[in-house]
């Protein structure tokens, strides 16, 4: 089974045909599959542009009306999706966006790569012209600011160039020990791209095999702006590495 966690917040003019897409994709690559979307209490009638996928697709609706964000609607999803399996060995989550950056006919690739034993594996985001200028302006100063401030390990993957999107499969099992693992240290709220690191990192960590893959994301198709703030989101990773960076020095010392 494969489980399609979706956090949606005000993702009315998207999400709809997202699942359509995704519908058909499954239509002609034959995998049994079921849809979490979590709504993070939307405003501009998402949920009731769910309702009527629910008739003829397998989907589940979860999330209350209080906004909670990106970081606990992922971990919210992550809880559903573990609840439901009845082997988290062979089964697996897929993490992806309600706003068509993550697109629906990349699943075959990331489920191939799932059967041949890969534990978790990541989608590292070829960027193109279309892609917001915030994006990519983060995606740049990501990618070289770590070399300067004491934060490289931080943001930080080994093995993984881009560990900044949320598009990616977990084995249940590792999902399972992350929450494990999460139990006495909680998910910490923050922006997208730093919550996005932190998964990742805990579930490479845990993981036997990671595997990466170079896909396209779309934004061309997306009728909002992006919530990416690149200053902004650099500085919240900059004072979360050293956070970090503070919390192992004792244990250096020792």
């Amino acid at each position: 089974m494969l489980y399609l966690c979706i956090p949606s917040y005000n993702e009315a003019p998207t999400v709809g045909v997202l699942l359509w897409r995704i519908r058909k994709v499954f239509q002609e690559y034959s995998r049994e599959y079921e849809i979490i979307v979590y709504d993070d209490a939307s405003t501009d009638g998402t949920r009731e542009t769910l309702d009527p996928y629910k008739k003829v697709m397998p989907l589940t609706v979860i999330g209350g009306r209080e906004h909670v964000g990106y970081t606990r609607a992922v971990e919210a999803l992550l809880k559903a999706a573990s609840d439901k399996t009845k082997y988290p060995r062979r089964d697996a989550v897929v993490i992806m966006q309600a706003d068509f950056t993550d697109q629906p006919e990349h699943l075959p690739e990331l489920v191939k790569r799932f059967e041949g034993g890969a534990d978790v594996v990541v989608v590292e985001r070829l960027m193109n012209n279309a892609a917001p200028d915030p994006v990519k302006k983060l995606a740049k100063l990501t990618r070289w600011l770590p070399r300067l401030w004491p934060i490289r390990s931080f943001v930080t993957v080994p093995g993984i160039n881009d560990p900044f999107g949320g598009y990616r499969l977990l084995r249940i099992s590792i999902v399972r020990d992350m929450l494990k693992a999460h139990l006495e240290r909680p998910f910490t709220n923050a922006p997208v791209w730093a919550t996005n690191v932190e998964l990742l990192r805990t579930a490479v960590r845990l993981a036997r095999r990671t595997e990466s893959v170079s896909l396209e994301s779309r934004y061309d198709v997306r009728p909002r702006e992006t919530r990416v703030r690149a200053w902004p989101d650099l500085i919240d990773l900059a004072k979360r590495g050293w956070a970090a960076r503070s919390k192992r020095s004792p244990d250096k010392a020792a």
